[in-house]
């Protein structure tokens, strides 16, 4: 299994007990899409290495609770404290219409309703109460709030994101 095709689900932050238990924070939009894994795979020295879970208990705060197989004392889970966690992409049902994931819509070129082409779409950055697309134009930092609405429409083929961005937003960056 290589990056390319998996998705980043979050990473190992701190240790849970002295049993080898693992917390996860989950950098995903709804934590409840992953409660019934089985798998993950940890990137060790650049190598996805699959874990098979034991046990996962879902926490309010984004994180969740994991025994892995093999993983037994504090030695062993010390070990993969700070280690990135994927999955497979092919395991997230497909979407549709104005619904996307974030790592789906990296590299997607971003087309304004009113401005046209507003550049290249970096990431979702996921805060709690204020989610925001940050698109890259020119060097230009731009930041779109992803409130409802804004999303207009979709486009996996070609590799677009139709927004309409709250009015003034645009000229204030790019301006």
């Amino acid at each position: 299994m290589n990056k390319a095709d998996c998705f980043h689900l979050g990473h190992i932050a701190k240790l849970h007990g002295y049993k080898g238990g693992v917390s996860l924070f989950l950098d995903v939009t709804n934590h409840e899409d992953y409660r019934g894994l089985d798998l993950i795979f940890i990137d060790i020295n650049n190598n996805l290495t699959p874990f098979f879970i034991d046990s996962m208990s879902l926490k309010n705060n984004g994180f969740a609770t994991l025994m892995l197989e093999g993983v037994s004392d504090e030695v062993s889970a010390k070990k993969l404290v700070r280690k990135e966690v994927y999955l497979p992409a092919e395991i997230l049902p497909e979407l549709d219409g104005v619904n996307f994931y974030d790592h789906e819509v990296v590299g997607f070129k971003v087309i304004d309703e009113e401005h046209g082409d507003i550049g290249i779409m970096q990431q979702v950055i996921d805060l709690k109460v204020n989610p925001l697309l940050q698109i890259d134009k020119d060097g230009k930092e731009v930041l779109v709030p992803l409130i409802e609405g804004v999303v207009k429409k979709v486009d996996r083929k070609k590799k677009e994101l139709h927004i309409l961005a709250p009015g003034g937003l645009i000229e204030l960056y790019l301006g």
